[in-house]
């Protein structure tokens, strides 16, 4: 039996509790924040107070690996989430007929649910487990550490109330973990931090449909692309769904988008959001807006090996990404399960566990990293050119499956790609192989049937060239015009979780 402390308690620390306590170990989770959601998924989600997590209320796209993981390590959390309402949404439901089955597909699945139903689900699963001791409003203040050996050591966490002694500490600090400064504090060597700018804003609004109506508009795609904004829909749970518009941080007219009004009106310039919006919803929010990212890979090793033993991170804390691809708590259920499956022999031999994991983290999580930080410098340049040049982007969202592709397709096959997997079932299983992080676009798009059926589409469409589905500059610049109402200031209807534009 291992003694872990976690520093943190959001869905990674939470996540990783569980999975190792249900294989016998003992863990104390210590989160800062005190609140604790429940049965009422609105009032948690518009009411709770979270600055340290913006992303927490921006719209989710939860990857197969989510269902997966779940599903193995902790099925009650799972059937927890649909219960309040999650639903699931298989990547192969797209086409009109059904598709014949290949292995796998079962797996190509989407979970539509805002975040706070995972969140209020693990929360329920981590206090009745009993290895499990959850300490909300505790904040960890510094890390026990013993300088012996060739590598120093974290034996235990600190906080006001006391010391936690463990033989495994996690960092599940998030993106903002105070643990590097007290590595650094201890004498460790530096950690390695590999850190991108991102010059992309977002702009979020949600909306519930009306009970007594369709819960979706039919075969429609989930978003729509301009040739400097995304504008894209995110189905969700009991009804509610989100409507996301993505813009350069060099927009001038991105503030405006902060005027639910002027969100709206914007929002029905892509064709995709205006089937949903359509549907005659209800406006639940503000417009809430998120910038200022980044993606940052944080080791806690160097090319010497691991700078300390008896610790390692988790979620955001390691592999901190840009939304974009939505593969955040993918990555961070991976590094759960992986820690509580091989938790066993950290407290025997520390240094070859430490080791163990940054090797996995190495091959397993930093992969994707790198394609989200190609998405995103590719989609950052597109997008600030605000439509000044022709776009050569695929329709169908920014973060697709021809923005994962590498860089021996010209721009035209590409868009193909992206084209032609809305009619073929062959291709759209490869974009979904690649969206849900099962392989990467090299090996799904590269097999000889997916380039023999891209052939075929071409032959098909002799003239296709790469185009947008979304507004001109002169639309949206039309429908972004903030219209001046008596005593009503723009941007003065945002729900309690808004931010300033970025």
């Amino acid at each position: 039996m291992t003694r872990v402390t976690t520093v943190g308690g959001g869905i990674a620390g939470l996540a990783a509790a569980l999975f190792l306590a249900r294989r016998g170990h003992t863990v104390t989770v210590l989160e800062r924040d005190p609140y604790r959601p429940g049965a009422d998924l609105d009032a948690d989600f518009s009411a709770w107070r979270r600055p340290g997590v913006p992303q927490a209320v921006q719209p989710h796209g939860l990857l197969a690996p989510v269902r997966t993981v779940l599903r193995a390590q902790a099925p009650d959390v799972y059937e927890a989430m649909l219960r309040r309402g999650a639903r699931e949404r298989n990547e192969m439901e797209w086409f009109a007929e059904p598709v014949p089955a290949r292995p796998g597909d079962e797996d190509l699945v989407t979970v539509q649910a805002r975040r706070i139903v995972l969140e209020a689900a693990l929360h329920d699963a981590a206090h009745r487990e009993p290895n499990v001791d959850v300490r909300l409003g505790e904040p960890a203040e510094g890390l026990l550490v013993e300088r012996g050996g060739a590598v120093p050591r974290v034996t235990g966490v600190r906080t006001a109330a006391g010391r936690y002694d463990a033989d495994l500490v996690l960092d599940a600090g998030g993106r903002r973990s105070p643990v590097p400064g007290w590595l650094a504090e201890a004498g460790c060597r530096d950690v390695a931090v590999e850190n991108h700018r991102i010059g992309i804003a977002y702009f979020s609004r949600w909306y519930r449909l009306p009970p007594d109506g369709p819960r979706d508009p039919g075969r429609v795609k989930a978003g729509s692309v301009a040739a400097f904004a995304v504008g894209g829909v995110f189905p969700s749970d009991n009804g509610i769904f989100a409507v996301l518009l993505t813009v350069s941080t060099a927009d001038p007219t991105r503030g405006a988008l902060m005027d639910p009004e002027v969100f709206d009106r914007a929002a029905r310039t892509f064709p995709a959001v205006e089937a949903w919006l359509a549907l005659g919803p209800e406006p639940v929010s503000g417009v809430l807006a998120m910038g200022g990212l980044d993606n940052r890979w944080t080791a806690l090793a160097d090319a010497e090996g691991p700078v300390v033993t008896g610790l390692v991170g988790v979620g955001d804390a390691t592999t901190h990404t840009n939304p974009t691809l939505g593969q955040g708590v993918s990555l961070a259920l991976w590094a759960a399960q992986w820690v509580a499956g091989n938790a066993g022999t950290a407290a025997d031999d520390p240094a070859s566990f430490a080791d163990a994991y940054h090797r996995w983290a190495g091959r397993r999580l930093r992969p994707w990293f790198d394609v989200q930080v190609a998405t995103d410098r590719a989609n950052a340049a597109r997008l600030k050119n605000l439509g000044r040049e022709p776009d050569r982007t695929p329709t169908g969202g920014a973060g697709g499956a021809a923005d994962r592709e590498g860089g021996r397709e010209s721009a035209r096959e590409k868009a193909a790609l992206s084209a032609c997997s809305w009619e073929d079932p062959v291709v759209m299983r490869a974009r979904a192989r690649v969206r849900h992080l099962v392989e990467t676009a090299d090996r799904a798009y590269g097999t000889e049937e997916v380039r023999a059926r891209l052939a075929v589409w071409l032959a098909d469409h002799p003239d296709f060239t790469p185009g947008t589905d979304g507004p001109g500059r002169d639309e949206w610049e039309s429908a972004v015009r903030v219209v001046r109402r008596p005593g009503v200031r723009p941007g003065s209807s945002t729900s309690p979780a808004g931010t300033p534009p970025p």
